[in-house]
């Protein structure tokens, strides 16, 4: 059994700043994931870009530098987070993932872990806990039949994957919006069904909405609104009414489907831990000064905050003080100021 004075669970870009901060504060502590570093941003779809300017997504005071100081792509963060890693040299157990934490009668927790190799399960006690899991565990499922069917996907490849294919994007915002657009320049037929009367602008990228809109008044993608899929067959998608019950349908041929829709948190460890979860989209309860939960010695970091986002709030750019605030909070001083947060984010 390894003792620690805090585990770090998690090591997404907020749970590599708040290695950072623990490290040059001198606190003790083990770090985990069980996937590799940004497990979650490694399956964006080639490609992406991130809406915040290169200074706000950068961690831990490493600016970020590409070519013209352009938007960061999916590829560039995580080869700077990588280096951001190595330069502090932080020691990050990726593939062990933590499956069972118990709170033993003498204080503190117990964390049980495995690594995806089957080595032999470790056991770690630790004093505290940071949680910086992210929001974006697990695809929202649509739980409609042939959901499962090989051809129906919640991430999008590489769009050349697509080229010459039937292509059925289901979702309104902005991983549905670039996927449809970066699919029809690969050469794929596009088709796009979301439950909305039309686009809400102010969840997809400024510089996407303008093509995507002249593409659908174009004809070159089949914009099927109000509709939501209701079957899955291995030649073709059927769509619903979103907002009647006249019982028409459409058939819309697929070879591939890609359900947009979102994702959602991993709540076991909360539950485990007895993290109270509030409001429909399952926010932990927690003092924002420190970033504690209702479990004493039990923190959550970064946009796992914000528990399931039905509208995106909580970003990289506003969660770079928490790391500070945790600390403070180990050590025992007052909350850091504020005033260097993000007032107004860009994503």
């Amino acid at each position: 059994m390894m003792k620690t004075h805090v585990a770090l669970i998690g090591a997404g870009p907020i749970g590599l700043e708040v290695a950072v901060e623990l490290k040059r504060a001198g606190v003790e502590y083990v770090h985990l994931d069980k996937g590799p570093i940004a497990s979650t941003i490694m399956r964006y779809p080639p490609g992406t870009t991130y809406f915040s300017s290169p200074e706000r997504i950068a961690i831990a005071g490493i600016p970020i530098q590409n070519t013209g100081q352009t938007k960061t792509t999916k590829e560039q963060y995580i080869a700077y987070l990588r280096s951001v890693a190595i330069a502090f040299q932080l020691k990050i157990n990726t593939f062990e993932e933590v499956h069972k934490i118990e709170r033993p009668a003498d204080g503190g927790f117990l964390l049980h872990s495995t690594t995806s190799s089957g080595a032999v399960p470790h056991i770690y006690r630790a004093e505290k806990i940071v949680l910086a899991i992210g929001d974006m565990e697990t695809p929202r499922r649509l739980d409609i039949p042939g959901e499962d069917l090989p051809h129906v996907s919640h991430y999008m490849q590489d769009p050349h994957v697509y080229h010459g294919r039937r292509v059925l994007i289901v979702g309104g915002r902005n991983s549905a919006a670039e996927a449809a657009l970066r699919c029809h320049q690969a050469g794929a037929d596009v088709s796009l069904s979301y439950r909305g009367g039309y686009f809400d602008e102010k969840t997809i990228k400024y510089w996407i909405m303008p093509e995507l809109r002249g593409r659908i008044q174009k004809g070159e993608i089949n914009a099927h609104f109000s509709t939501v899929p209701v079957q899955f067959t291995p030649t073709h998608a059927v769509l619903d009414s979103a907002h009647d019950v006249s019982g028409e349908s459409t058939e819309v041929p697929a070879d591939f489907v890609l359900l947009l829709t979102g994702y959602r948190p991993d709540w076991n460890l909360y539950h485990q831990l007895g993290v109270e979860l509030d409001g429909p989209e399952q926010m932990p309860l927690l003092t924002e000064k420190t970033m504690e939960t209702n479990v004493p010695g039990v923190y959550v970091a970064g946009t796992a905050t914000a528990g399931e986002q039905m509208r995106f709030r909580i970003f990289i750019e506003n969660c770079h003080h928490h790391g500070r605030r945790i600390v403070n909070s180990l050590l025992g001083k007052p909350p850091p100021d504020g005033s260097a947060i993000w007032a107004l984010p860009e994503s």
